[in-house]
């Protein structure tokens, strides 16, 4: 039995030696790295996408290293600037939309082409590290890549209009996304409206423009099922062609980590990641048509038929990428073919 004496001795040792654990396990990160991006807080991309990946991030070393997420363009400026803002230091980490600053990733606009991308999120995130360095890298100097990818598409929301060929588009205003988002428009005779995505509900509700070229996951965070009435895709949920993003960081920043904090990063950049990321992108998509379904929307999905003359209609905006960057010194006809069979063999493996 302990004296009181000797009790009270071993129960202050005690609590000195929880106290010295805990300043242990809460001391201060060694790098506290910021992430901007242009959502909401609660946005699918924050939620399912940006904050379990630096929760691994924190938790694979050792608490080592923080990173404060800053959504909503909090830091400040506007959504085309984030590349800038990540290349030039002023933040650390990033997610965007490569197609707000298009004339930097020309060639990774391949991916986002009709016909190039149908509908599988996966196979393309893959596609795209696997033609990364010999196709791809160029375009993203002072940056360290966690990873590019796609969404699930572009689909057709309409305020009012249901479509069901490209006839039912002439005329009408549609936001579009990216420079190829445009030139899909314009292949289907309706008049591009390009703007950011946080804008687009103002846009529906004054009616400057009838719909909009974005997947259904956005439908949510947006409140879209309240501003539209149709939704419209083809057959096995074929798409529009799609966005590319990526997530990347300002290279001085991965470079100035320790090795062991640097493999940290990799581990979390890798393949898995990339998977990831596109069934997340997919899983959202169900979200986000069950919310508009809900609010007494009606999905469109186009027969074989009705795709069909959605395709002939597209088909000239690959040749016209194609013409375009192979002006600007580019192999544009062996960058279709290589996005092509990266995906179509990535599509293969998952059968």
């Amino acid at each position: 039995m302990l004296h009181r004496r000797e009790f009270l001795g071993a129960t202050v040792g005690g609590l000195a030696a929880a106290a010295l654990t805990r300043r242990a396990s809460a001391q201060e990160p060694e790098f506290t790295l910021k992430l901007h991006h242009l959502l909401g807080p609660k946005s699918p991309a924050q939620v399912k996408m940006l904050e379990p990946w630096a929760k691994r991030i924190e938790e694979d070393s050792n608490g080592r290293i923080k990173i404060d997420i800053y959504p909503a363009m909090s830091l400040g400026g506007a959504p085309p600037q984030l590349v800038s803002q990540v290349r030039d230091g002023i933040v650390d980490i990033i997610w965007t939309v490569n197609g707000y600053t298009p004339e930097l990733f020309p060639r990774t606009e391949v991916f986002e082409l009709p016909g190039v991308y149908t509908n599988d999120t996966v196979a393309t995130n893959l596609a795209m590290r696997d033609m990364f360095e010999e196709w791809l890298a160029d375009e993203y100097e002072g940056v360290k890549i966690i990873t590019l990818h796609v969404h699930a598409g572009q689909g057709i929301q309409m305020r009012d209009t249901a479509v069901h060929s490209p006839d039912d588009l002439k005329g009408k205003k549609m936001r579009i996304p990216t420079r190829t988002g445009a030139w899909i428009i314009d292949s289907l005779d309706a008049t591009p409206v390009g703007m950011p995505v946080p804008d687009l509900p103002q846009a529906l509700s004054t009616g400057a423009v009838d719909g909009a070229l974005i997947p259904w996951e956005i439908i949510p965070a947006l409140k879209i099922q309240d501003l539209t009435d149709y939704q419209v895709e083809g057959p096995d949920h074929e798409r529009f062609g799609t966005t590319t993003f990526q997530i990347s960081m300002n290279q001085d920043t991965y470079d100035s980590l320790p090795p062991d904090l640097q493999a940290v990063i990799d581990k979390n950049s890798g393949e898995d990641f990339a998977r990831e990321v596109g069934r997340i992108w997919r899983e959202d998509e169900d979200e986000g048509i069950a919310v508009a379904l809900d609010a007494g929307n009606e999905l469109i999905t186009l027969t074989d038929d009705e795709m069909a003359a959605f395709r002939t209609a597209m088909d000239p905006v690959v040749q016209r990428w194609i013409d375009e960057v192979t002006a600007k010194g580019m192999d544009g006809q062996g960058l279709v073919e290589a996005a092509r069979a990266a995906i179509a063999k990535r599509k293969k493996e998952a059968m």
